[in-house]
């Protein structure tokens, strides 16, 4: 565990404020109003939220898992409801984002539309607005999945509408607010997916490497605690696939049984930032997609523990930085895969092409692609929020990428959130590329994309190292 120089807040302490000040309010949920901040009433820092419900129509696709045309998985009803949830804070002048979207993935384009619309309808740059993804699949995915779930167009632009009053939403419950962060292990909440000899978190060092598998088990915490007769605000961070359920229920799977527990348990409705899940899956590995209660129970548990252990960020200015960088693509390999569907495409028709219809669907739309190109454009983010650090890119990164960006930060707090500002799926290491894994040879296939080089994933840790590095620079 990390030494902090703060005082610890117990949550006995913590809630026992929270509650003794401020009758529960809404909608059912139970949630506090906010306490006094003391001496943080000083403080600059606001921070508000907005949830409004996006609970998608019965008939629509899921995504994240694959259907072959005419067995697709559609919506036969709803298991819990989802939601767009937005955080916006306020430091002086420096306003940013953060949307948190109940869906499987978004795409570049709506990401940027959303953007554009905050900023016109709200101030904050759309430079300063994050919109991730928690990667649910019991829900919808809003950009090209070959045979993994269709693109629902009417069904997105209403989720784009209701993205942007989330954020209006936020802005408008802007309220002084002092920030805490706690941090504890989800022992059984999550497990690593492609290898059983993989290392956690608690091992990860200078010296670790590429070479191993690993796993990052840390929730982290953070609690807006807010005065002016307003609720406190939570929102956390986990690395674990959202993959229990495979039925035709739509839902936020276990995150939404977190939240549950969490608003049972703290009188706090929580807003969930997806972390490293490229190699992970929820639970222990029996059943290998997770078993939903067993994995909701660890991470609550952990939750729980963290609100034992807050500690107080200084926020003494935010800064928010932007960057693009080019996923470097290999085309050689690329080539080989037209090379080999046209010399003979029964050959192609499982494995590592899924099955005829796919392979013959990927062809024809990729065998006129221009072979020149060599990277693929994406957005970068960095926040610092006093000295807590966030990146944000829009991968399905392996652990061991995650936890090195981590490592690298300056800051003495980093949260790495992937699944945002788009989708180009997985960032494996080297092994991945070499063994032929689902992850770097189909993916990039549904995702219509070339794939990626093997040194991808550490050539964009790097700049995310870097971008944070700029951020944690004071003016």
């Amino acid at each position: 565990m990390t030494e902090y120089s703060r005082t610890p807040i117990k949550r006995r302490e913590f809630l026992g404020r929270t509650l003794r000040t401020g009758t529960l309010i809404g909608a059912g949920l139970g949630l506090p109003l906010g306490v006094s901040l003391g001496s943080e009433k000083k403080s600059s820092l606001r921070a508000g939220e907005g949830i409004v419900d996006i609970t998608p129509p019965l008939g629509i696709e899921l995504a994240g898992f694959h259907r072959a045309p005419g067995n697709e998985r559609r919506i036969e009803g709803i298991r819990q409801t989802m939601a767009a949830r937005a955080l916006v804070l306020q430091h002086g002048d420096a306003q940013v984002a953060i949307i948190s979207l109940d869906s499987a993935g978004v795409s570049q384009d709506l990401a940027g539309r959303i953007q554009r619309q905050v900023a016109s309808q709200t101030g904050i740059l759309a430079s300063n607005v994050r919109v991730c993804a928690t990667h649910t699949h019991s829900a919808p995915a809003f950009c090209y999945l070959r045979q993994w779930g269709a693109l629902p167009v009417d069904y997105m632009a209403t989720v784009e509408k209701k993205a942007i009053e989330a954020v209006k939403a936020a802005k408008a419950d802007l309220a002084p607010a002092a920030l805490q962060l706690g941090k504890s292990r989800a022992v059984g909440g999550n497990h690593n997916r492609t290898t059983k000899t993989f290392k956690t978190d608690e091992h990860f060092d200078k010296d670790s490497t590429e070479a191993e598998r690993w796993l990052d088990t840390m929730v982290h915490v953070l609690v807006f605690e807010r005065g002016e007769g307003k609720r406190n605000l939570m929102w956390y961070h986990f690395s674990a696939h959202p993959v229990c359920y495979t039925d035709e229920q739509a839902g936020p799977d276990w995150p939404g049984l977190v939240a549950q527990m969490t608003r049972e348990s703290h009188q706090l409705a929580p807003s969930y930032l997806q972390g490293h899940a490229g190699d992970v899956n929820p639970g222990d590995g029996t059943p290998w997609i997770g078993d939903v209660q067993e994995t909701a129970q660890a991470v609550h548990a952990a939750i729980a523990r963290a609100m034992d252990r807050l500690e107080r960020i200084q926020v003494d200015s935010i800064r928010s930085e932007i960057q693009e960088f080019q996923v470097p693509l290999d085309m050689g390999l690329f080539k080989d895969w037209l090379a080999s569907y046209q010399q003979d495409p029964t050959k192609c028709a499982s494995g590592t092409w899924v099955d005829a219809r796919f392979a013959k669907d990927w062809f024809d739309a990729n065998a006129e692609r221009d072979t020149n190109q060599t990277g693929l454009p994406i957005t970068l983010a960095a926040m610092r929020i006093g000295d807590l650090g966030l990146a944000f890119h829009p991968a399905e990164l392996y652990s061991y990428y995650g936890l090195a960006i981590r490592r690298g930060s300056p800051l003495p707090n980093t949260i790495v959130v992937g699944y945002t500002d788009g989708l180009i799926g997985y960032l494996a290491d080297p092994q991945a590329y070499k063994s032929g894994e689902y992850a770097a040879i189909v993916v990039p296939k549904i995702l219509d994309f070339p794939p990626f080089t093997p040194s991808a994933a550490g050539q964009m840790t790097g700049a995310a190292i870097d971008l944070l590095t700029k951020v944690a620079q004071r003016d």
